[in-house]
């Protein structure tokens, strides 16, 4: 009965390159034979002897996270040949940066209101006895669809002194 020195399928680095797999195959624990795409993006851009110098250079509990990264921008390298994941940390930065706009403009709405410095459509009110009483919240705000608050005032505009 004849038995083989390694009885495993090959990692799917040896499987694209057409080699044997080797017990100490650098790419084995890295490249498992279930994820062929991996090696082969990380291939097609890096190159099997670059990444094999690599990994060899890396000490080996930094190995996994090193594959990880080749793998990360090997397959942005291919959505995006020129600017790779550094275009997509641009994209991200700069919507960051659009959402920090919006949400200082919305910080200074609410400081406004909060002020009682709201333009006139919103802090308006026909009742000049509660005109000058608080805080008003415009009727998208409020839960109730009837048109009418328990205290009789409109849906419009509920007063925080009620609260």
């Amino acid at each position: 009965m004849a038995s083989s020195s390694y009885s495993n399928a090959p990692c799917a680095a040896c499987k694209c390159l057409r080699r044997k797999c080797m017990p100490d195959c650098v790419f084995a624990p890295y490249f498992p034979p279930e994820e062929p795409q991996k090696f082969v993006n990380v291939h097609k851009i890096f190159g099997a002897s670059n990444v094999s110098k690599l990994l060899n250079e890396v000490l080996p509990h930094q190995r996994e996270d090193a594959v990880n990264s080749l793998a990360y921008e090997a397959e942005a390298r291919l959505k995006d040949p020129v600017y790779g994941c550094v275009g997509a940390i641009s994209v991200l930065q700069r919507q960051v940066m659009r959402l920090q706009r919006e949400l200082d403009a919305t910080n200074a709405d609410l400081i406004r209101y909060a002020c009682n410095e709201m333009p006139p459509q919103f802090g308006a009110r026909s009742d000049t006895n509660e005109q000058n009483s608080g805080f008003y919240f415009p009727s998208q705000w409020n839960n109730n669809n009837d048109g009418s608050h328990e205290g009789g005032e409109s849906s419009s505009m509920v007063s925080l002194r009620d609260s």
